[in-house]
């Protein structure tokens, strides 16, 4: 009898829980006003669109409501992987008790949601896209592995589009979202202009023949990445704007400091450079004056993966005749 009344009450209980947690349920407006903030700051500091991480975060976590998210903060389905040294948890997904990363809370999920991008290899062609370009971005997710689902770019793009979350990508997203306000600008200038050339140009030459053309400025492209040349007055601030790339991300993508200025004719890479060469040339012998990132540059290489590649530290001087590995 005393078992009995224990079931009772424990099912009582039970589907008083299951009442309460239905009422308390997050709606996805709720969600999107409780971190969009967030999302705008992590796209200015790392150039991830803010209405691709708010639609990540919807569907991933079903807006806060999935037992994932409940029971671990992890707001993005971000498993494990080798080099994760934080709490666990297990959830069946893909196959059964998968290990996932558990978060202490839900900002430091939407914190390693941003480094896991942009430290990650496999999305790096993500980030030549601009910040607004959210379909791109939404294949090239799918397309990079993120998610298994077929339709996986296709409900992003759906749950932006249903919740106007595109106007967090616009500058002062934040306002511009609350206030309802959209001022279409810096078209995607990439998807309208396609370039086809497959022709590499090392050191750049005067008198290179364009692949394209932007707003006054030949693009040029080496090892598979565009650039520009800097003109008289140029600023990275400046390129920024015309480009619709962050000024942040335009310095990241040329591997230079905020305190670094431009010079005319000095290389600015719109794109995010190779990890590698991938030319034939296998060395390059310095000349006097070349640094290793004035080679990075030339080459289209990144600064980081070239100076590990030759076991030299970024700063480290370069003489004359040295020979540097590209690859």
């Amino acid at each position: 009898m005393k078992k009995f009344r224990f079931t009772i009450v424990y099912t009582i209980l039970a589907l008083c829980a299951s009442f309460v947690a239905a009422q308390t349920r997050q709606t996805r407006e709720e969600y999107i006003e409780r971190y969009k903030s967030i999302a705008v700051a992590h796209m200015e500091r790392y150039g991830i669109p803010a209405s691709i991480t708010m639609a990540q975060g919807i569907l991933e976590s079903d807006a806060g409501n999935s037992p994932l998210s409940l029971s671990s903060n992890n707001h993005f389905g971000i498993k494990c992987k080798k080099n994760w040294t934080g709490r666990k948890v297990y959830h069946d997904d893909d196959a059964k008790g998968e290990c996932f990363r558990a978060y202490p809370s839900v900002e430091a999920s939407y914190q390693d949601h941003a480094e896991f991008l942009d430290s990650s290899p496999r999305y790096d062609s993500l980030f030549a896209y601009p910040a607004n370009d959210y379909r791109s971005w939404a294949r090239g997710l799918k397309a990079a592995g993120y998610a298994t689902a077929p339709d996986y770019a296709q409900r992003l793009v759906a749950i932006i589009e249903k919740y106007k979350l595109y106007l967090l990508d616009q500058q002062d997203g934040d306002a511009v979202y609350s206030s309802g306000k959209y001022a279409k600008e810096n078209a995607e200038w990439f998807a309208r202009h396609s370039i086809s050339s497959n022709e590499d140009i090392v050191l750049h030459d005067p008198f290179n023949v364009t692949i394209n053309a932007h707003k006054g400025y030949n693009i040029y492209r080496v090892n598979q990445t565009c650039y520009v040349l800097a003109k008289e007055g140029d600023s990275y601030a400046s390129l920024s704007k015309i480009f619709a790339i962050s000024e942040q991300n335009l310095r990241k993508f040329n591997d230079v400091n905020r305190h670094k200025t431009l010079r005319t004719g000095d290389i600015v890479f719109i794109e995010r450079k190779k990890d590698s060469w991938q030319g034939e040339l296998l060395l390059h012998t310095a000349r006097s004056g070349e640094s290793l990132h004035s080679i990075s540059q030339s080459y289209g290489i990144r600064l980081r993966r070239l100076a590990r590649l030759n076991r030299l530290r970024p700063s480290a001087p370069i003489t004359a005749e040295q020979t540097i590995r590209l690859r």
